[in-house]
C-alpha cells in the first residue's frame, strides 16, 4: 500500500503539506482533489520519485511499476501505434535482446541458442504478441483511426499528441498509474471509453481530475488536500462531497442554517400533500428540495458565484436556419462543408447541447451561428435585437495579455450603449468573479488558465447576451467554478447553445441534444446515458439500444446494422403522427420546466438567505444594546425574504398546474 506518514512538503516558498498522513490500499482508484495550487500535482512528482519530501515518508511498496503520463512528446517520425507500445519498456528491452542474439546468428551454440528460446518465451510472457493489437485498440478507444495509427508522431497536434501520451501511460503494465487530468484533452466519447478502462484496471489508481462525474464513474475513493492536510474519504466525489458537507456542519452552524431551510420546505410539503389536487405538486417539491439540499454544499464550498444579466430584449425566434452548410473556404475560394444541410430555429429559452466525437463538426456549427464563420450555403435569419455572447473553445488565447482586466472591460463598456458605468460598478463585477483588489489591476499574462477562462467568461456576461454559445467553456476551470457556471447557466433566461465535455454541466444546463455526426447535425432523442449505450453500441451492436434518431445518423464509424424489413405504410404513418404528437407535447412543457427550474433556483438562493438571517437571529448576541440597528435591520430582511419566498411558491404552484394542463 501507498503511506504517507507525517509529511511536510514545500514547492519554493509555500508550504504545501505539513505532518499530514493518508493510506491508499491496493487496488483502490482514488481521486486526489483540492484547491489550484494546493499541491495535487507535487504528490504526484513526489510518488514518481522526482522530489523528495522536506519531512516525513512515502512508503511504495518496492516492486510497484509506477506508469504516468509525460508532459512532453518529441516530434518524430515514428508510427503513433509504434509510440504507444514504447510504453511496455520490458516487452521493448526482450526485443531489443531478441534483436542482438539475431545479429550474432552465425556464432549460435547451444547455450545460445538456449538463451534465445527463453527470450521468445519471455516475449510471450509479455504478451508481445498481442501488442500491435492492444496499441491499436488503446488508440481506437481514444479516438484515432487505423489509418492515424500508422501516421508518424509528429503530424498530430498538440492535442492529439497528449491522447498519445496517454495510450502510451495505458500501454505500461503497471501497479499504480498516476493520471494527471487526463480528461483535458479529449471528447465525451473517448472520456467514456476511458471511463470503461480504468473500471477493469486491475492496479492502483490515483487521479487528478475536475470532472466530477468521471471522477463519481471511475474513484471509489477521495484524498483532498486542505489546510495542508491529506483526508481520505471512502466513496466516490459525490459521496465525498456529502460527507465533507457534514463534517463541516459539525465544525460551523452550517448545519443549522440548513435545518432551518429543511424545514421550511418540509412545512411547505407538508400543508399540499394531503390535498388530493395538490399531491404531485407536494411529490415534485419533495424532489426539488432533495436536489436543493445535494446542492447546498457545493454553494457553500465555492470561492465566488456569479450571475448573468437579465437580457435587454428577447426576439423569439432568435435565429432560424434553414438548409445551412456549415465549413471553411480556403485562401482560393474552395469551400469544404463539415455539415450540411443544417435546419434549426432556436426558440427564446431553449437549451441545447451539442453530442459528437472531437472533428464531426461542432464547433464548426457553433462558430457558423455566432457568425464568425461565413455559411456555405443556405439562410440564416437573425430575429430583431439577437446579442450573441460567444466563448470559443480557445476563447483564452483571445485575450490582452498585456492589460489588466479592468482595462478590458472598461474597454467593452465603452461599446455599450448608454451611459458609461462607474469604475466601481466596474470593479464589483470583477469581484463576483474573484478579481478583487490588485488582480483586478494587474497585467492578465501571469493569469493561471483558469483565471484567464473565468475573465473571458466574465466579460462575455458583461454584454447581456440573449444567445449564449460555450464551446467547451469548462476546459480549464476548477470544480468550483464549474459549480457557479452552473448555477449561473441555472439562471440564465436567454437561448443557450452548449458543447462541453463535462456531463454534470450538460445535466444541469440543457433540455435536449443535437448530434453531430457523419457531416449532420440530426435531434438525438435521449439523455446522456442513451448517448453512452449508443457509443456503446458502435463498438459491440449486442450492447445496449440506439435511439431512433441517432440509427438514422450515417456515422463513418457506426457498426453497419442488418436492413429492417419493410413495415406497411400505414404503421410509418402512425408512428409519424405519435412522434409529432409527442414533439408538441414536448415543445408545450418545455418552457414552463424552465421557468419551474429558475423558480426552484431562486427558491434555493431565498431559502439560503432567510436560513442565515434566521442563524443570525438565533444568537443571543444580537439583541445587545450596541447592536440594535443591526436587529433591525436582520428583521427587515426577514420580512421581506419571507414574502419572496412566499411568491416564489405561488409562482411555483402556479407552473405545476400549467405543466400538468400541458401533460
Amino acid at each position: 500500500m501507498i503511506r504517507w506518514i507525517r509529511l511536510s512538503l514545500r514547492r519554493g516558498t509555500k508550504l504545501l503539506l505539513e505532518d499530514a498522513d493518508a493510506v491508499v490500499h491496493p487496488g483502490d482508484k482514488v481521486g486526489l482533489v483540492g484547491a489550484n495550487g494546493s499541491g495535487k500535482s507535487t504528490l504526484f512528482a513526489l510518488l514518481r520519485g522526482d522530489l523528495s519530501p522536506d519531512q516525513g515518508d512515502v512508503s511504495i511498496p518496492a516492486r510497484w511499476r509506477i506508469a504516468h503520463v509525460a508532459q512532453e512528446t518529441v516530434a518524430s517520425d515514428q508510427a503513433a501505434v509504434d509510440f504507444v507500445i514504447d510504453g511496455d519498456t520490458r516487452l521493448r528491452a526482450i526485443e531489443a535482446e531478441i534483436a542482438t542474439h539475431a545479429h550474432r546468428s552465425d556464432a549460435i551454440d547451444d547455450a545460445e541458442d538456449h538463451a534465445l528460446a527463453e527470450l521468445h518465451a519471455a516475449y510471450g510472457d509479455a504478451d508481445g504478441y498481442t501488442a500491435m493489437s492492444r496499441a491499436e485498440r488503446l488508440l481506437l478507444g481514444l479516438g484515432f483511426t487505423l489509418d492515424e495509427a500508422r501516421r508518424p508522431v509528429r503530424t498530430f497536434s498538440g492535442g492529439w499528441r497528449m491522447r498519445l501520451q496517454l495510450a502510451q501511460a495505458l500501454m505500461a503494465p503497471s501497479d499504480l498509474l498516476l493520471l494527471d487530468e487526463p480528461t483535458n484533452h479529449l471528447d465525451l466519447d473517448a472520456i467514456l471509453w476511458l471511463e470503461q478502462w480504468l473500471k477493469e484496471y486491475r492496479g492502483t489508481l490515483l487521479v487528478i481530475s475536475h470532472d466530477r462525474e468521471f471522477l463519481d464513474t471511475v474513484c471509489n475513493a477521495i484524498v483532498s488536500i486542505e489546510g495542508r492536510k491529506l483526508s481520505r474519504w471512502t466513496g466516490n466525489y459525490s459521496a465525498f462531497e456529502l460527507q465533507r458537507a457534514e463534517r463541516l456542519a459539525l465544525l460551523s452552524s452550517a448545519h443549522a442554517k440548513q435545518q432551518l431551510e429543511l424545514a421550511h420546505l418540509q412545512r411547505f410539503v407538508d400543508r399540499f400533500k394531503a390535498k388530493a389536487s395538490k399531491a404531485r405538486q407536494a411529490q415534485s417539491r419533495v424532489k426539488a428540495m432533495e436536489r436543493m439540499t445535494r446542492i447546498a454544499p457545493v454553494i457553500s464550498a465555492s470561492p465566488f458565484s456569479f450571475r448573468f444579466k437579465e437580457p435587454v430584449s428577447s426576439p423569439d425566434p432568435m435565429l432560424i436556419l434553414e438548409d445551412v452548410d456549415c465549413g471553411y473556404r480556403d485562401d482560393a475560394g474552395a469551400a469544404t462543408v463539415i455539415v450540411a444541410g443544417l435546419g434549426l430555429r432556436l426558440a427564446q429559452g431553449e437549451r441545447i447541447g451539442l453530442l459528437g466525437a472531437n472533428g464531426q463538426g461542432k464547433s464548426t456549427v457553433v462558430k457558423t451561428i455566432a457568425g464568425t464563420l461565413a455559411p456555405l450555403g443556405g439562410t440564416m435569419t437573425a430575429g430583431k435585437g439577437l446579442a450573441i455572447g460567444y466563448f470559443a473553445q480557445h476563447q483564452v488565447d483571445m485575450l490582452d495579455l498585456a492589460s489588466t482586466p479592468l482595462e478590458q472591460l472598461h474597454r467593452i463598456a465603452a461599446r455599450g450603449e448608454g451611459p458609461r458605468p462607474r469604475e466601481q460598478e466596474l470593479r464589483n463585477f470583477l469581484g463576483s468573479f474573484a478579481f478583487n483588489g490588485d488582480m483586478a489591476t494587474s497585467p492578465v499574462a501571469p493569469f493561471s488558465g483558469g483565471e484567464k477562462a473565468r475573465l473571458a467568461l466574465a466579460l462575455i456576461i458583461w454584454t447581456r447576451p440573449n444567445l449564449l454559445l460555450l464551446d467547451e467553456p469548462t476546459n480549464h476551470l476548477d470544480l468550483e467554478t464549474r459549480e457557479a457556471l452552473m448555477f449561473a447557466l441555472a439562471q440564465f433566461t436567454g437561448t443557450l447553445i452548449l458543447v462541453s465535455h463535462d456531463r454534470a454541466l450538460l445535466r444541469a444546463s440543457t433540455d435536449r441534444f443535437l448530434l453531430v455526426a457523419g457531416g449532420r447535425c440530426t435531434e438525438f432523442d435521449g439523455d446522456l446515458e442513451d448517448y453512452r449505450a449508443w457509443l456503446l453500441r458502435k463498438v459491440d451492436p449486442t450492447v445496449g439500444s440506439s435511439p431512433p434518431a441517432v440509427a438514422a445518423a450515417k456515422s463513418p464509424t457506426a457498426t453497419p446494422r442488418e436492413p429492417e424489413r419493410p413495415r406497411p405504410v400505414v404503421d410509418r404513418a402512425r408512428r409519424r403522427e405519435e412522434a409529432a404528437t409527442r414533439a408538441a407535447d414536448s415543445q408545450r412543457r418545455k418552457p414552463i420546466e424552465q421557468r419551474i427550474r429558475r423558480i426552484e433556483t431562486k427558491l434555493a438562493e431565498a431559502g439560503a438567505r432567510r436560513a442565515t438571517i434566521e442563524a443570525s437571529l438565533a444568537s443571543t448576541e444580537i439583541y445587545d444594546e450596541a447592536r440594535k440597528e443591526e436587529l433591525k435591520t436582520l428583521l427587515i430582511d426577514q420580512a421581506y425574504v419571507t414574502r419572496e419566498i412566499e411568491q416564489l411558491e405561488a409562482d411555483w404552484l402556479e407552473q405545476q398546474a400549467l405543466l400538468e394542463e400541458a401533460a
